[in-house]
């Protein structure tokens, strides 16, 4: 990593209304173990293009909209997603079966792909400069950030939109569940972390960041990310020593751990690994009960290390353990997904 990365604006569409919401008490609740995605109206995008739209391309575009509406450009899109587009690839494949190959309806097809969210953005906001999507799972919005930087390295001078992006489909829940990423019991979000037992709560949501190089009226600065596979909780603990050994400077200390725990007592081992890396006084908050899990959740952390940064303030029911500090200028957010893919990403104040 070269290029330092400054977060400018965001925006994000997820299940909370009240997103920073002190009160656990008015939080919203899961509806059969999913926390679907609180919609806005989606002003901004022209009807006749809105009602042809798939749940996660409407979230996409919608979360990124505000944002390349702004007077400064835009020079690229990059996106990274697991499943988007998978529900209408779905119902064009039972369409072929169902008309025997014959006369399709085309919208299916042509938003059955997982690019169709940074092409919809690319086409809506006449933006013609880079346009890509990353389909890697747990690691897609990562790899987003990453390629951002690349980008930056490249052309320092120019900005990008980056997002995460996926939507709660019910062929992705079905395959998900059969294979036990969800809870069994029917639990409550405000329950997610006593409960001890495998699966997390299904979530969708998008967040969208306008980045670039530029410190001047920048809100963050992400400065190191490190991805790795691996199912050895040691092997994760030694990684992330390296990382902070690495990244964090001689006299300076992570003030809050962003936890990416889901409530699946398969993975808690990681995070419990990870934390005793931490200096004593360090926050630990999380966040998940508030959004559920999905392959690019860690968007929506980082939303919220943002906010965090800006507002010196955490609501009382997303922390997990605090001590002493008061201000938090470096967040390290560490995100599990499904026990394999694991993510370090070090956000500071400006």
């Amino acid at each position: 990593m070269t290029a330092m990365l400054y977060i400018h604006q965001t925006h994000c569409i997820q299940p909370q209304q009240n997103p920073l919401q002190a009160n656990i008490e008015l939080i919203n609740e899961p509806v059969d173990n999913k926390l679907l995605a609180f919609e806005p109206s989606y002003e901004q995008i022209p009807p006749g293009i809105l009602r042809r739209m798939s749940k996660a391309i409407r979230m996409g575009v919608g979360a990124a909209l505000p944002l390349i509406s702004q007077p400064v450009p835009v020079n690229g899109i990059i996106i990274g997603t697991a499943n988007a587009g998978m529900d209408d690839c779905v119902k064009f494949l039972n369409q072929i079966v169902q008309y025997e190959e014959g006369q399709l309806t085309p919208g299916s097809f042509v938003q059955s792909t997982g690019n169709v969210i940074a092409g919809q953005l690319g086409l809506i906001s006449k933006n013609k400069g880079y346009n890509i999507t990353h389909m890697h799972l747990g690691l897609a919005f990562e790899n987003a950030l990453i390629d951002a930087i690349m980008q930056l390295n490249t052309n320092p001078s120019n900005s990008y939109l980056v997002g995460g992006v996926d939507d709660l489909s019910l062929f992705n829940y079905n395959i998900e569940k059969l294979s036990g990423d969800y809870k069994e019991e029917a639990i409550s979000n405000k329950d997610l972390y006593n409960v001890d037992s495998p699966g997390c709560i299904a979530g969708e949501g998008a967040a969208m960041f306008i980045v670039n190089t530029i410190k001047e009226y920048a809100v963050a600065k992400i400065m190191a990310i490190h991805t790795l596979h691996s199912t050895d909780v040691e092997f994760v603990k030694q990684q992330l020593k390296i990382f902070l050994q690495n990244n964090v400077q001689e006299g300076t200390e992570i003030d809050l751990f962003l936890s990416g725990e889901n409530g699946d007592n398969r993975t808690t081992a990681y995070y419990t690994a990870c934390e005793t890396l931490l200096n004593y006084n360090a926050t630990i908050v999380r966040y998940k009960h508030m959004i559920g899990d999905y392959a690019t959740a860690s968007a929506i952390g980082l939303w919220y290390a943002c906010k965090i940064l800006q507002t010196q303030q955490i609501p009382a029911q997303m922390i997990k353990h605090n001590l002493t500090k008061t201000v938090h200028r470096n967040i390290l957010m560490y995100n599990n997904f499904e026990g394999l893919q694991h993510s370090f990403i070090l956000v500071s104040a400006i």
